[in-house]
């Protein structure tokens, strides 16, 4: 009995990965850090498995400026889905990949630091 052998295509997915950062400072206020990563896969379920493993490989930990122990973890992979436009031309100034959608602008604009123009550093 003869298999046929079927090879998957890869297709880009998004995924936003949520990361916390935490410090040994006492009064340290956590910052999150909102990613945007494309993944390459053959589903949706891959593409959720390697967005997993990418979130926990930028687990990391280093000693700041002020000598305080400053880490950044993986808190959450937050979504994962196909780009909404798979064929990338480079002759192209921009591509949509992603979009989303909400209904409370104040809400948003009350923890996008860009659009209060906040200044933080670690």
């Amino acid at each position: 009995m003869e298999t046929e052998s079927v090879d998957k295509v890869e297709s880009f997915y998004i995924a936003i990965i949520l990361y916390k950062s935490s410090s040994d400072k006492p009064d340290y206020q956590p910052l999150y850090q909102e990613s945007f990563v494309m993944i390459k896969a053959t589903s949706l379920q891959s593409a959720k498995e390697k967005a997993i493993k990418h979130g926990k490989n930028e687990n990391v930990s280093y000693t700041n400026e002020n000598g305080e122990t400053i880490t950044w973890s993986l808190q959450q992979v937050v979504d994962v889905n196909s780009v909404l436009y798979d064929d990338f031309d480079s002759s192209e100034d921009g591509v949509d990949l992603y979009a989303r959608h909400f209904r409370n602008y104040e809400a948003y604009q009350s923890f996008e630091p860009l659009l209060s123009k906040e200044q933080f550093a670690d």
